[in-house]
C-alpha cells in the first residue's frame, strides 16, 4: 500500500516533532480521528504528563489529552530513533529571533539533521514552523536528499516534502486547530497531493499553493498585515493622546463602517510567537535581494517602542500626583501576552518589568494563569504572582493593566487602587470610569 492509500485508509502513523502550542493540539486531532500518533519532544518533563493525561498548556484540556491517550492512539517520547516508525513527520518547533533580530534557525536545523539521519523511503515530512521563503527547498530538501549508505533519496519519488504554516490562535472561542483552513505547498505535485491528503484528514479545508515558498510567504503576509496595522493604531494612539482624543472612541466609531475598514487595537507592545517575530524573517531574507522592507521595519520600530511609551505615560501620571516612578510600588496586571491564556512568548509585560526596574520602581505582578514568571531567552525575572486583596492593591502607587484577563474583577481593582494605567481599555469596556483610571 502506498503512502496516499495509507493516509486515506487511516493506516498511516503520524509523527509530531515538538509538543508545544502548535504540535500538541495537532497531534491530538490526529489521534482522536483514529490515527496512531507519536509525539516527539526533547523536554523530558512533558512525556510523563501526557502519558498520564495531564496538560501543561492551559487552553488544551486534560479531558482531550486523556481521551486521546486512553484510545491507545496517542503516545509521546523523547526517543527520536523511533522516527522510522511513522509515515508522516510534522515539524512544529520554535523559530525565534536572535539578539540581532535575525532568524534563529537552530531548532529547525537540529530537528532536520535528526530526521535526515532516520529518514526512510515512503515518508512525508512537512514543516509548520514559521520561517523565511525558501527554507523548505533551500535548507531541508538538500539535507533530506543526501544519499545514505549509497541509497539515493529523491524528493517527490522516494520521500515527500511540504510546508504548511501553523495558524494557531490559543483560546480563540471561534476557531481551533481543526476548523482553520490550512495552506499547503509541496516541492512537487506528488508532495502537494500527499500533504493535502494528510491534512484533509483533520482540517476543515486545505488550500494548496504552487510551492513551499508561496506557503511560507503566505504565513508572513498574514502576520505582517497585522503587525503594520497594529503599529498604525499604536502610532495614532500617541498622536491622538496629544490632541486629547481617545483613540479607543475613534476606533469604535470607525468600526461602524460596514466596508473598507477592519478594527485593530493598540496595546503595550506585541506579544506571542508570530507577530513580533515573523515580519523580521522576510526583512532578513529580503536583504539577499537588496530590498529594504521599509513598512515592516517602521512597524517594528513603533511596536517595539510601546512598552517605553507606557512607562513614560505612567511617569507623567505619577508626576501629576507629585510622585516619582523611582521608589514607587508598581503592580503589573497580566503577564501572558494576551487575555485568558498562559502563553508568555514575547510578552510585552516582561519588557515592562525590565524598564520599571531600570527606572527604580518596586515591581510586582499578578496573573491568574501564570503563577511564576518562567525564564525565557531574554529575561529571568524570578517573580511569583501576588494575591489581589483590597489591602495589597491599595498599597501600590500605580497599577498597570497589561493583559485584560476576563478573570479580573475590574470594579474591585478600581475601587481600591490609587492610580491605574490601562493599556487595553479594559476598565472602560467593563463600564468603569473615574479620574484614577488613565490610558496609555
Amino acid at each position: 500500500m502506498d503512502l496516499l492509500q495509507k493516509i486515506n485508509a487511516k493506516e498511516a502513523k503520524i509523527g509530531i516533532v515538538g509538543l508545544g502550542y502548535v504540535g500538541l493540539p495537532l497531534g491530538l486531532e490526529y489521534a482522536l480521528k483514529g490515527f496512531d500518533t507519536l509525539g516527539f519532544d526533547i523536554d523530558e518533563r512533558k512525556i510523563p504528563l501526557l502519558k498520564e493525561g495531564k496538560t501543561y498548556i492551559k487552553h488544551i484540556s486534560e479531558e482531550k489529552i486523556s481521551k486521546a491517550v486512553n484510545s491507545g492512539k496517542f503516545d509521546a517520547t523523547t526517543d527520536f530513533s523511533r522516527l522510522p516508525e511513522v509515515d508522516a513527520v510534522i515539524i512544529c518547533v520554535p523559530t525565534p529571533l536572535n539578539e540581532h533580530r535575525e532568524p534563529d534557525m537552530s531548532y529547525i536545523v537540529d530537528t532536520a539533521q535528526v530526521i535526515a539521519k532516520y529518514l526512510r523511503k515512503g515518508q512525508i515530512v512537512t514543516l509548520e514552523s514559521t520561517t523565511y521563503p525558501g527554507t523548505t527547498e533551500e535548507l531541508l530538501q538538500p539535507m533530506f536528499e543526501q544519499p545514505r549508505e549509497g541509497v539515493e533519496f529523491k524528493v517527490g519519488e522516494d520521500f515527500y516534502l511540504a510546508f504548511s504554516p501553523e495558524r494557531e490562535d490559543p483560546n480563540n472561542p471561534h476557531y481551533n486547530t481543526a476548523t482553520i483552513p490550512k495552506v499547503v505547498g509541496g516541492v512537487t505535485q506528488n508532495c502537494i497531493d500527499i500533504a493535502c491528503a494528510l491534512y484533509d484528514q483533520v482540517i476543515v479545508k486545505t488550500v494548496p499553493v504552487s510551492s513551499p515558498g508561496a506557503a511560507e510567504a503566505t504565513k508572513l503576509l498574514e502576520n505582517i498585515y497585522r503587525s503594520i496595522n497594529i503599529a498604525l493604531v499604536n502610532e495614532l494612539k500617541m498622536v491622538f493622546d496629544k490632541m486629547n482624543i481617545d483613540v479607543w472612541e475613534v476606533i469604535n466609531a470607525a468600526s461602524t463602517k460596514p466596508f473598507g475598514y477592519n478594527a485593530f487595537y493598540p496595546g503595550p507592545g506585541l506579544g506571542g510567537h508570530c507577530i513580533p517575530i515573523d515580519p523580521f524573517y522576510l526583512t532578513w531574507k529580503a536583504r539577499e535581494f537588496e530590498i529594504n522592507t521599509k513598512f515592516i521595519e517602521l512597524a517594528g520600530e513603533i511596536n517595539t517602542a510601546q512598552p517605553y511609551y507606557v512607562i513614560t505615560r505612567t511617569m507623567e501620571y505619577l508626576n501629576d500626583v507629585k510622585k516619582s516612578l523611582n521608589g514607587s510600588k508598581v503592580l503589573l496586571l497580566g503577564a501572558a501576552y494576551k487575555k485568558d491564556i498562559d502563553d508568555m512568548r514575547e510578552s510585552p509585560s516582561l519588557k515592562l518589568i525590565e524598564i520599571l526596574r531600570e527606572k527604580g520602581a518596586e515591581v510586582e505582578y499578578n496573573d491568574p494563569y501564570v503563577s511564576v514568571l518562567p525564564k525565557t531567552r531574554k529575561y529571568d525575572h524570578k517573580m511569583d504572582s501576588v494575591e489581589l486583596t483590597a489591602e495589597s492593591i491599595a498599597a501600590y502607587d500605580v497599577v498597570i493593566l497589561a493583559t485584560d484577563h476576563t478573570d479580573y474583577d475590574y470594579s474591585f481593582i478600581a475601587e481600591h487602587s490609587q492610580l491605574i494605567v490601562d493599556t487595553r481599555n479594559a476598565f472602560e469596556k467593563a463600564g468603569i470610569k473615574n479620574n484614577k483610571i488613565k490610558k496609555a
